[in-house]
């Protein structure tokens, strides 16, 4: 389907890639991964002849359609859905051929190609597509132009995906799509009848979604068969064994190297020496190992700890009008070493409660309760557009803590994990991800104990994502995330709240149970909710019925964990006596005493402890039942 054939391309002087070659059979489905800045979306725009090539070639098959989102999202007062169907251009020239044309021959042909390209059902099929990327009925009939950016953009993606183009050329489609939208797109390409190549720094997407990867590093292209995490197991393979014979390369070399020069000059050894020296003339270099280490992230702890709860909500409502709760019947709490990940469609109230809990917006009805001198951070992605583009991120640090020393500042810019020479460099001309570090930096400077992130890696790599799981998960506060990023969530997230129908609650399944619920057919969703809220009440019902009559268990079971702290307290203080070397030359005979009261203590220890383990047994099978 597509072959590039000793291509090299050169964007601003810069060098991208460099004689690579990659052929993609029609129908494949393949990921395009490498760090930011490696070329990626250049390669992309040489495919569509956008960019001019040095050289090289890149073959299609001739006639074939080319598909990528636009760049411009549409604006328009058109109706979402005459948009995605205009984006079929032959079906649109016929149906307006057919409306000016009076020669019944033509006619007749225009209606047998409008039934081979299933013309019928395309409005069926765009308003698929558009349900399926969040738009429903009622919105698919509003004009592009009562839409914010993010949601024009999931037009222009519907729009190339109902194309249908020979070749879909996709550039982290993510970045405009919440969890639902992922997911959704993930199980519409794995059935995308052509060759799809798509941009991604999303795990989950690239593991399920295409069937191949394709890495492009050190300037060169190469396929690998399977998803990102067998190309991430076979690539370290590679890399080791490349490291392995380049260690045993040297060695060799530097042996014939050392033979050449003792015996070069002795006629007896020269026909051997000279052999080892045109030997070492043919022998390759094996290329070193490039690991291009990500810098980390790193969030300081919070300067003061504070009680749980943290936050309690009791029947709270809040919105942006009064009368007019975006959500309500809000009770919850959020402890001091709570992860909790927010799921529920864009629209529906996530970023709106995390601000309730930022302190951007305050309850029009109910209770909230926070504990006294609780500091809560938020990160969000509109927020890049807040820095000062003419200043650095030195600069950045040192408006916030004027009175800190110049070195500490630097200091601190280093922990956000942007490299010496990117401190000085003003905001404007930082990456999206190198901005993302400094504002993520920014947010917690101060130590918080409670670090909200909306949608914090729409511009960070694989290695970077992997890179701010750990350090949220080495984060001493509590953290709230809302994210398209499965694996973002999976990886830190310990709760789940689902934002849906109006209100906040915990949501008791794993991300493959929400994954499962998103892409079932409604009314199984529905029958699902339906049958899971009558498991759970009953399922509540017995087990208080259980520890009812295991009710005198639990007694018993508690009071002799009572009595085992009180034996082992016992027995501390007496080897803490029996420790001291002058007790046994002032009274021996004491020591002889505590001796027998510890041995008879242990005993006891050992009767209580057998005890506990029989009744927690009892216990646990009781309630087991």
């Amino acid at each position: 389907m597509i072959t590039i054939n000793d291509l090299s391309l050169r964007i601003a002087g810069r060098l991208l890639i460099d004689h690579a070659s990659l052929s993609l059979p029609g129908g494949a489905k393949a990921g395009l991964v490498g760090r930011n800045g490696t070329g990626k979306t250049s390669l992309f725009r040489a495919i569509t002849g956008e960019a001019q090539i040095e050289s090289g070639s890149i073959s299609l098959p001739k006639n074939a359609r080319i598909g990528q989102v636009a760049q411009e999202a549409p604006g328009t007062e058109e109706p979402l859905i005459d948009i995605v169907l205009a984006a079929d251009k032959e079906r649109t020239a016929l149906l307006a051929e057919e409306r000016t044309t009076t020669d019944p021959h033509r006619i007749g042909e225009i209606h047998m190609r409008l039934a081979d390209i299933d013309a019928h059902s395309a409005e069926a099929r765009a308003a698929t597509i558009l349900a399926g990327l969040g738009f429903d009925e009622a919105a698919q009939k509003r004009p592009a132009s009562s839409f914010s950016g993010g949601w024009r953009m999931r037009v222009a993606l519907a729009a190339v995906l109902f194309a249908e183009p020979d070749l879909l050329l996709l550039d982290e489609p993510t970045n405009y799509l919440d969890l639902e939208g992922t997911l959704w797109l993930e199980s519409y390409l794995t059935r995308y009848p052509h060759t799809v190549l798509l941009i991604s720094h999303d795990r989950d997407l690239l593991n399920r979604a295409v069937s191949s990867i394709v890495h492009l590093d050190q300037h060169k292209l190469t396929f690998w068969r399977g998803g990102y995490d067998q190309f991430e197991r076979q690539l370290a393979e590679k890399q080791a064994l490349q490291e392995k014979a380049r260690t045993k390369q040297v060695a060799q070399r530097k042996h014939m190297e050392a033979f050449v020069e003792r015996f070069r000059y002795k006629a007896s050894k020269a026909r051997q020496a000279q052999s080892r020296l045109k030997a070492l003339e043919r022998m390759g270099t094996i290329a070193t190992v490039v690991n291009q280490t990500v810098r980390p992230f790193s969030f300081p702890a919070p300067e003061r700890k504070v009680a749980s709860p943290i936050v309690a909500i009791e029947n709270g409502s809040v919105g942006y009008q009064p009368g007019k709760p975006v959500l309500k019947n809000l009770s919850l709490r959020i402890d001091e070493d709570d992860r909790i990940a927010l799921l529920g469609a864009n629209g529906n109230g996530k970023s709106t409660f995390a601000k309730l809990i930022a302190g951007r917006l305050t309850l029009d009805g109910g209770k909230i309760t926070l504990a006294p001198q609780l500091n809560v951070s938020m990160f969000a992605q509109h927020q890049l557009d807040d820095l000062r583009p003419d200043e650095n991120a030195i600069e950045h640090v040192r408006r916030m803590l004027p009175t800190l020393p110049e070195a500490k500042v630097r200091s601190r810019v280093a922990q956000m994990g942007l490299a010496t020479e990117k401190m000085n460099t003003p905001a404007k001309d930082l990456s999206g991800g190198e901005k993302a570090r400094l504002l993520m930096g920014l947010a917690t400077i101060e130590g918080p104990n409670l670090f909200i992130l909306d949608e914090p890696t729409n511009h960070l790599d694989i290695d970077s994502r992997h890179s701010l799981i750990e350090a949220l998960n080495d984060f001493e506060g509590a953290v709230i995330l809302i994210s398209h990023d499965r694996h973002l969530i999976e990886a830190t997230a310990e709760r789940l709240w689902l934002v849906n129908d109006g209100t906040v609650a915990p949501y008791e399944g794993d991300i493959g149970d929400y994954r499962s619920l998103v892409t079932g057919g409604a009314s199984d969703r529905r029958e699902k909710r339906e049958v899971d809220k009558a498991s759970k009440a009953e399922k509540r019902r017995e087990a208080a019925e259980r520890r009812r009559v295991l009710e005198p268990v639990a007694k018993q079971i508690k009071a002799t964990e009572g009595l085992m702290e009180r034996t082992r307290k016992r027995i501390g203080l007496i080897e803490k006596e029996l420790a001291n070397p002058a007790l046994y030359e002032r009274d021996s005979a004491k020591v002889a005493k505590l001796g027998k009261e510890r041995s008879e203590l242990a005993d006891q220890l050992a009767r209580h402890e057998e005890l506990w383990l029989t009744l927690s047994a009892e216990y646990e099978e009781g309630m087991a039942q």
